[in-house]
């Protein structure tokens, strides 16, 4: 099901209860950083599990405690929706981050 574009000023409402997230080249991105390996791949797993649940799948990456994400709809032409916002705030809710 394709999901409607966000627009800017939408998307940067949304960020204003995501705290570290950005908007960059029509993605929501975030660099976490953990005290080890196995706390970065804890919340990959964990999320991941999330993301699943949603049918949406996040672009990242990990290099020992850094999880790298990048969160955008390609079926909705690579462009930041609804469903970006809700997968960045459950992945908050993992990495205990509210956002406010």
């Amino acid at each position: 099901m394709k999901t409607p574009p966000l627009s800017p000023s939408e998307i940067e409402h949304a960020l204003t209860h995501l705290p570290g997230w950005t908007w960059e080249g029509d993605a929501l991105v975030k660099t976490l950083t953990f005290s080890d390996f196995r706390e970065a791949l804890g919340f990959m797993l964990k999320a991941g599990f999330d993301a699943d649940a949603m049918d949406h799948h996040p672009e990242w990456t990990n290099v020992y405690n850094r999880v790298s994400i990048r969160l955008t709809t390609h079926h909705s032409g690579n462009k930041v929706t609804a469903n970006d916002v809700e997968l960045a705030k459950r992945m908050q809710a993992v990495c205990g981050e509210d956002g406010g």
